[in-house]
């Protein structure tokens, strides 16, 4: 039977299961038959004709082994009025991918895979082997964590270090045998490289599942011992140290993959795999990294806030330092921030741009020393008048002792950790204060887009 099948997309549900097939314009393909065939019944006949004929096939002839399974196979798909419909309109190939149309039973393998994988029904083809199964077109990636401090992600760096991996031996070219030697047939799984295991899976059905076999490991042929190479032991593969570099350019993002592409264990018959560094950032004291921007908490002291500064606040992430003065006249609140522009993250893949860097000012207030030291009644004079008692008075006043607490200890008790109600004073703290809120020497206002929210910054 020839069809001639045109443009489609589709995807039909068979059973449980979902299939989409996809055909391309003016493909005249010949359906396949195979599956009426290893039942011994014609394309026409019905459903009964299909059961009558499974039924009387023998599964107890161990020469028919492999053939009842395929049998097997070909009844559920045949048995099933929908996936017979998609076989008899494309054959394997409209059944799903990998099916390939009449190539024979090793390219139905991948059919049944799909359809009766991992032991279920009939067949488990995850098994690799000589005789088929799950195809590999690329071996195993190696991930590898890399941990990097915030100044190799801001100045960049190169790494180089010494890795060991699998290569082909280069005196069998990856057979395992020596010279001209050729491995035999293993007599256990005659060449297939798997064997079968039958196991209930209901009352009164049973189900066989498709195995590596364990005497040739799925290779299907075995070496003797004075047949292998005398440099791999018949492995195959020998193991290489070899000295690789990396890059890492300046503004990475943290969780950032670097690629070495085939630089992975190498295995006969398929190409490495690669090697992926994936970037971790370690912890940083003065710095946290939001993005472009950078976050960095610096102390001053009562006099810089009343009276004001100039001096160098931080010594950045390259080895400068920064000099910063507050504006004159301008009184600093705790927990006030300022914003240098330009000194944040360089921008990956374009590092001549960066992003902002926010310093949160804190105010170290005098010890008990110094306010020993100094005239106390001079110093009241020159400090604001303390606040009054409230006006009007309760009627009820309490003398409450004095003691010292932690704020940070009261939330951990008594409000969940979403909670934001010991924040709200700190709504200034990037920028959300009062209009005449300073920020650099530059003077621009303040752009609080590119925060992303508050992340809790280092003492510098």
């Amino acid at each position: 039977m020839y069809k001639y099948e045109g443009i489609s997309a589709r995807t039909r549900p068979i059973g449980n299961r979902r299939i989409s097939t996809r055909i391309q314009v003016g493909d005249w393909k010949k359906s396949d038959t195979e599956l009426y065939d290893l039942l011994g019944v014609a394309p026409s006949a019905s459903e009964d004709d299909i059961k009558k004929a499974y039924r009387k096939k023998n599964p107890n002839d161990p020469q028919a082994a492999q053939k009842f399974q395929e049998m097997a196979a070909a009844y559920e798909i045949l048995g099933d009025p929908e996936s017979r419909a998609l076989y008899d309109e494309s054959g394997m190939a409209g059944l799903g991918p990998g099916s390939g149309g009449p190539g024979g039973m090793g390219d139905a393998a991948d059919l049944f895979a799909q359809f009766f994988g991992g032991g279920a029904t009939f067949f488990d083809f995850g098994a690799g082997g000589a005789g088929g199964g799950a195809r590999r077109h690329k071996g195993q990636d190696t991930e590898v964590p890399y941990d990097v401090t915030l100044e190799d992600l801001y100045n960049g760096k190169s790494v180089k270090m010494n890795m060991e991996r699998e290569i082909i031996c280069s005196t069998c070219q990856g057979s395992g045998a020596r010279g001209s030697t050729k491995p035999k047939e293993c007599v256990y799984c005659e060449g297939k490289g798997w064997t079968f295991i039958q196991t209930q899976i209901a009352a009164s059905r049973y189900g066989t599942t498709r195995t590596k076999c364990t005497e040739c490991n799925g290779q299907g042929s075995k070496l003797k011992e004075k047949d292998r190479c005398k440099k791999c032991k018949g492995e195959k593969t020998v193991e290489e140290k070899t000295r690789q570099e990396i890059f890492i350019e300046k503004g990475m993002p943290d969780g950032h993959r670097i690629v070495l592409a085939g630089a992975g264990d190498q295995q006969p018959g398929i190409p490495a795999g690669d090697v992926i560094f994936k970037l971790k950032t370690t912890h940083h004291e003065s710095f946290e990294r939001s993005g472009s921007n950078l976050l960095t908490n610096v102390k001053i002291t009562l006099s810089e806030a009343l009276l004001g500064f100039s001096r160098i606040l931080i010594k950045h992430l390259d080895g400068r330092g920064i000099r910063v003065s507050s504006p004159p006249g301008r009184i600093i609140r705790p927990g006030d921030s300022i914003k240098l522009r330009g000194e944040g993250m360089p921008t990956h893949k374009h590092p001549d741009q960066k992003g902002d860097l926010f310093i949160v000012l804190d105010i170290e207030m005098p010890d008990a020393q110094w306010l020993r030291s100094v005239n106390k009644p001079a110093l009241e004079r020159l400090l604001p008048s303390k606040k009054p008692d409230m006006d009007p008075m309760p009627e009820i006043v309490d003398e409450v002792p004095y003691e010292e607490g932690d704020i940070v200890d009261v939330r951990a008790r008594s409000f969940p950790a979403a909670s934001d109600f010991f924040d709200q004073g700190f709504a200034s703290q990037f920028g959300e204060g009062d209009e005449d809120d300073w920020e650099d020497e530059d003077g621009d206002d303040y752009d609080d887009d590119n925060m992303g929210g508050e992340p809790e910054c280092r003492p510098q």
